[in-house]
Order: C-alpha cells, then structure tokens, then sequence
C-alpha cells in the first residue's frame, strides 16, 4: 500500500533538516572548540616546558659562571696580598686587601638594599596614570 504524501509534507521536511543542519553544526561547532581548547592547552603546556628547561639551563649556567668568578676573585685578591706583601709584611698585606675588599662589598651590599626597598618598586608612573584616569571620569560621570 502506497503511502500519500501529505500536502505538508515537503514544508516539514524541509523544516527538519534546517534544524537538523543546525543542531549538527552547533554539534560540530562545540566539537571543534572543545579540540581546539585542548590543542590549545597542549601547546601552552609545551610552551611553559620549554620555558621552564631552558630557564634550568640559564639558571646553572649562571651559577656555574658566578662560582668560577667567585674563583677569579679570590686568586685576584691572593695575588693583590703577594704583590702587597714586596712592599710590607705578608699578614699586613692580606688585612689591606681584605679589608679594602670588604669596604668594595659592604658599599656593594648597601647600594643593592637601598635599590630593593619597596619605595624604589613602587610603579609610580602607573600610580599617576591611574589617578588622573580616576580624576577624569569623576569629572566626566555626574
């Protein structure tokens, strides 16, 4: 038995499949930014990696670099006491230079402390940007 087709029947069809297109391409949609976000997640994840192991390197290498000139230093400072010690007395010659290089490093030492205070990191041109931003939309908001 043959089926009539109703008079609404192509109206209805074509309904059905705009709302199919559309649920299957919110579908699709939805699908696409989930694997798009965790793609996006993977890169970040690979990004910070790379970040963390090539600070690791530049961390060793700069410890690595301040032990070996902590070493020079030190064999300046002995041939500063040898060379001193032609003109006076070897344990007077290693005071000298010990104490002219502690005077160097307490100088050294002062002016870092008085660059880390928290007055000097103050950002103090962004603290006035705000305040005139703050100023100008009281003037503007009744």
């Amino acid at each position: 038995m043959a089926q009539e087709p109703s008079p609404s029947s192509p109206h209805s069809t074509r309904v059905e499949r705009e709302s199919e297109s559309v649920a299957g391409l919110l579908s699709r949609l939805v699908g696409e930014l989930s694997t798009l976000f965790r793609k996006e997640i993977a890169l970040a994840k690979a990004e910070v990696s790379d970040a963390a192991s090539r600070a690791k390197a530049g961390a060793i290498a700069l410890a690595a670099g301040g032990a070996l000139l902590f070493s020079g230093m030190l064999v300046i400072l002995a041939g500063a006491v040898l060379a001193l010690a032609y003109i006076v007395v070897a344990w007077l010659a290693a005071l000298i230079v010990g104490i002219v290089a502690a005077t160097i490093g307490f100088v050294m030492i002062q002016s870092g402390k008085k660059q880390l205070e928290p007055s000097t990191l103050k950002p103090e041109r962004t603290q006035e940007a705000l305040r005139k931003d703050k100023e100008i939309v009281q003037r503007r908001t009744p």
